[in-house]
């Protein structure tokens, strides 16, 4: 788990958070929303330490982040899974060698221990067969795939992951979606997303955070968004006609979702 007390963060005079609390829960899909420019982006730099809160809280299972030394922040760090939004592989590395990265960085296994650790994470994500191939030779979803076996090689306890669907298709995101909600459950992990994907919101919002200007404006699940009476929540979720004319014919016939 991880809790936010009283967060605040400022670049010179401009607030960008402002006096943010909120709780990221164990074996949960908790999602980040928020148009752009709301301190979505800011708000996870905080929290893996990308940046340095100007006041308040970072508390890992009751540990303060923020008051770390740097050295208890490098060792906190490996406990932690980062999936970038643009899968950021390594060109001249093969599938299995970016998978590895951070085992041979940090780990003191073997070379076939890694292999093999790695191995079990491209086949819970679906590629094996594909650990000899580099990244210009698959898919957009495939290597957003390498990217999420790579960040849940050193059995991290919190997830990371910053618009892991960003250029892909429906089809493939829902298929990224299914993954990361399935690896947060069979692992217990805390997984924070933030995404601006309605499928997501409504298909794994297990636990939603919605940011307004730098101010947690609303949190809920999924299936309360439907009848919220936040208009500011209503405005971004349901900004297109045909998603305007879906929630008001969910509400009109008393469907639950």
């Amino acid at each position: 788990m991880i809790e936010v007390k009283h967060l605040h963060k400022s670049f010179a005079d401009k607030e960008v958070l402002k006096d943010i609390n909120t709780v990221f829960e164990d074996g949960k899909t908790n999602l980040i929303i928020g148009q752009s420019g709301s301190g979505k982006t800011v708000l996870m730099k905080n929290l893996v330490g990308l940046l340095e809160p100007t006041s308040g809280q970072v508390l890992y299972d009751g540990r303060d982040f923020v008051a770390m030394s740097k050295q208890e922040k490098v060792h906190m760090r490996r406990e932690m899974g980062m999936i970038f939004q643009s899968a950021a592989l390594f060109d001249s590395l093969s599938v299995l060698e970016n998978v590895m990265f951070p085992l041979d960085m940090f780990s003191d296994m073997t070379l076939r221990d890694r292999q093999r650790r790695a191995m079990e994470c491209l086949d819970r994500v679906n590629l094996n067969g594909a650990e000899s191939k580099f990244p210009g030779e698959i898919s957009g979803g495939m290597q957003k795939r390498v990217a999420i076996a790579r960040a849940i090689v050193m059995n991290p306890k919190y997830l990371f992951c910053d618009e892991p669907n960003s250029g892909l298709d429906p089809k493939t995101s829902l298929v990224i979606d299914d993954l990361l909600h399935g690896i947060t459950r069979e692992y217990n992990t805390t997984t924070i997303i933030n995404t601006h994907d309605m499928n997501s919101v409504m298909g794994i919002g297990e636990n939603i955070i919605f940011i307004y200007e730098g101010c947690k404006e609303w949190q809920g699940v999924s299936a309360d968004i439907m009848h919220s009476p936040n208009q500011r929540l209503t405005d971004f979720i349901f900004a297109s006609n045909l998603q305007k004319k879906m929630r008001q014919a969910v509400i009109a016939n008393g469907i639950t979702i």
